[in-house]
């Protein structure tokens, strides 16, 4: 009898740990990419996006600095790429979890920018490391400290 009861807990113990828990996590959204077709860098920093749950539609193009100036990227900050997710444009190197934050405070910006192409960022950790900040930026070119790295 013990060998019994023993066994249906050792069965529904195995039943519970199988069981999956339920799916609460919302799917993050789609991230837009445009790049240039050459740059390594920016396939670097499109998986590091993908590793951190982002869906990503690249467009590659040939002409970054027009793609920049159409969508509003301020000449100061521009960087090798740059991305569009849920009405905020991200220019170059942001950490995944920068545009996480980004997206559950929405602040009213237009987004975030890793000016250049700083060594030890998410797509540039082959090139060293040094420290470097996220900024957020305004249609104006008015920028703030979003996150020191």
């Amino acid at each position: 009898m013990a060998l019994a009861v023993a066994f249906i807990t050792l069965a529904l113990t195995t039943a519970a740990v199988r069981t999956s828990p339920p799916d609460t996590a919302a799917k993050k959204p789609i991230i837009t990419v445009y790049k240039d077709p050459g740059c390594g860098c920016c396939k670097s920093w499109i998986e590091h996006l993908i590793k951190h749950g982002y869906r990503v539609d690249v467009k590659d193009t040939p002409d970054m600095t027009e793609i920049e100036r159409t969508l509003g990227v301020p000449t100061a900050l521009t960087a090798c790429h740059t991305a569009l997710v849920n009405g905020y444009l991200i220019e170059g190197h942001v950490p995944a979890a920068d545009i996480d934050r980004l997206l559950a405070q929405k602040p009213r910006v237009a987004g975030l920018a890793v000016p250049g192409m700083p060594a030890g960022s998410p797509g540039m950790e082959d090139a060293g490391t040094q420290r470097y900040q996220v900024l957020t930026f305004d249609k104006s070119g008015k920028t703030t400290v979003f996150a020191s790295h």
